[in-house]
């Protein structure tokens, strides 16, 4: 017996598609009775926010065969049955391993991943032209436990001025869940290991406005009630939900850019696939004009230079990583093994 299924028209740069949805009514989100076709739907009337600001870039997809409550997993490698129209990109791993990943160039493409059960799409910070330079710094601030969204807010608006006496303009948007991704677009002129030293000049500075309030400590026993400024986002391939990413989380939240205006009297909870369609369409997307004035990082590596003359060198990577030059250790504080009494 053939699988249900159903065709959607997708408009695009080169006219309309005609796609196929198979298994429509599968319910992705149970909580909220949100299915697969509801899910492709928010795509489509997303679809040229979303392009613009995940496209032209390699791209991982969070997949879940039934559902967010189910078993899921990460795509990097195509998979079968992909497009002709579909593009790929061969990207390179720090593990110096090296294959294709999609790029989205349009809103079918994004449709093609949905029906592949993908919930969460996760793109690089650079172009698919140029995958070793980013063209984004990019910021975590992660509510840590004791902590929430609320306590985010403050931090990002005292990040804006970090950035801005950098040279820089940022962006903001919600993670989709308690945090807040700050963004700022600079000129691909860096590798990853320079916008990270980046980030963390900007993360350190923040730390010293906000000591009460914000972290860098890479280890979760050392940071407290306080927002981590989570650095690592910024090494070669992390990534994070993208701008207009559903969320696999009950309630089926966005990741949603947001005028900085808006930031204080936000709910992020009411930022989702059934409500963000609507405030596109009557409000437009504050991200549209990101890419237009792209600054640099030089004052930010000089900041990183300073505070490596100071005895702030380099910080932990994740653990996937191979080690990296100049990398203390990665024990957590607690483990380490302590000198031996005199």
């Amino acid at each position: 017996m053939a699988s249900e299924a159903t065709t959607l028209s997708v408009p695009g740069p080169d006219g309309v598609r005609e796609m196929r949805l198979s298994s429509p009514s599968r319910v992705m989100y149970p909580a909220d009775g949100i299915t697969k076709l509801e899910l492709a739907e928010y795509v489509i009337a997303v679809g040229d926010a979303l392009v613009r600001a995940i496209g032209d870039r390699p791209i991982a997809l969070q997949r879940f065969g039934e559902g967010i409550d189910g078993a899921q997993f990460f795509s990097k490698n195509p998979p079968k049955g992909k497009p002709e129209f579909i593009r790929e990109v061969m990207v390179t791993y720090p593990s110096a391993r090296a294959h294709p990943q999609l790029v989205i160039d349009e809103p079918a493409a994004a449709i093609w991943m949905v029906q592949m059960n993908t919930v969460v799409f996760h793109p690089w910070p650079s172009r698919a032209s140029d995958i070793d330079h980013p063209d984004q710094l990019r910021i975590d601030l992660d509510p840590q436990p004791g902590t929430d969204f609320a306590d985010a807010v403050p931090a990002a608006h005292e990040l804006r001025k970090v950035l801005a006496e950098a040279g820089l303009d940022a962006f903001i948007k919600t993670s989709g869940n308690r945090g807040l991704h700050v963004f700022a677009p600079i000129r691909p002129e860096h590798d990853f290991i320079d916008v990270r030293h980046a980030v963390i000049a900007a993360a350190r500075e923040l730390g010293r406005r906000m000591p009460e309030k914000v972290t860098t400590e890479w280890w979760k026993e050392l940071r407290g009630e306080r927002i981590f400024v989570d650095f690592n986002q910024a090494a070669r391939d992390r990534t994070i939900a993208g701008a207009y990413s559903p969320r696999a989380i009950d309630g089926a939240p966005v990741s949603c850019p947001l005028d900085w205006d808006e930031l204080d009297d936000i709910d992020p909870r009411s930022l989702t696939i059934r409500t963000v369609p609507d405030r596109v369409r009557d409000h437009g997307d504050p991200w549209a004009g990101m890419h237009a004035a792209p600054g640099s990082i030089g004052t930010l590596l000089e900041w990183w230079e300073r505070d490596v003359a100071n005895g702030e060198g380099e910080m932990p990577y994740p653990p996937e990583y191979p080690k990296m030059p100049g990398e203390p250790p990665r024990v957590q504080p607690s483990r380490a093994r302590q000198p031996d009494a005199d």
